[in-house]
């Protein structure tokens, strides 16, 4: 993680306090880097290549979409 912070973010509909500067260290806070995973920060949906360069502040909304196998 690089430059991290406190902020209040609600994840998925839940609020969560976490330690995050971008929407790449959210990802990484639920054990998510390298899998399959849709994000969308404020409405928007973001590429992979944009998760690093996406900073988080207090107040976003977060939906994070993975996919989980099983039959």
């Amino acid at each position: 993680m690089g430059n991290t912070h406190s902020v209040e973010l609600k994840v998925n509909g839940v609020m969560q306090s976490l330690q995050a500067g971008t929407v790449q260290d959210v990802i990484a806070h639920f054990g998510l880097t390298g899998k399959p995973v849709i994000v969308e920060a404020d409405g928007v949906i973001l590429t992979p290549e944009q998760w690093v360069d996406t900073t988080v502040s207090s107040g976003m909304v977060i939906e994070l979409v993975h996919f989980v196998g099983g039959g």
